[in-house]
């Protein structure tokens, strides 16, 4: 499958919804250091793993920050609001596993094509995109 680039976001999706009939979406993500990553989320209707294959993304899930390296792993509830950013100096690379799959690559694609339009991105534009496909974005 096609890499999706949404800024210093690629996903690169391995399994998804329309190809496991539901069960789950399964890509890896690589962040650029220091990128634009999502605003603090949280997903109504599924779960989230995460495996750090290279370099390292923090998340910092229900308020607490946890480093994901190589070999390390976290779960994200659904309902449990998190964000995640790459403070180091290299490229961070984790596999994202969703359970049942819900979401797919069409959420990611329409946030690209809204990135891609050039200027900053509408905020009220984005949080339409989130909602429509079940993230919740935190507030605050």
């Amino acid at each position: 499958m096609d890499a999706i680039k949404i800024g210093g976001l690629t996903l690169e999706f391995l399994h998804s919804k329309d190809d496991t009939t539901g069960s789950l979406d399964l890509f890896r993500m690589t962040v650029q250091p220091n990128a634009k990553v999502p605003a603090p989320h949280y997903h109504q209707s599924w779960d989230e793993a995460v495996y750090g294959l290279a370099g390292t993304l923090v998340f910092r899930i229900d308020g607490t920050d946890q480093a994901i390296g190589p070999g390390g792993s976290a779960f994200i509830p659904r309902g449990v609001v998190h964000s995640f950013r790459n403070d180091s100096e290299e490229p961070a690379t984790v596999l994202n596993i969703l359970t049942p799959g819900v979401l797919g690559p069409a959420y990611f694609r329409e946030l690209a094509d809204l990135m891609a339009a050039g200027g900053p991105p509408d905020p009220e534009k984005v949080k339409a995109i989130m909602t429509r496909y079940g993230l919740v974005p935190a507030a605050g």
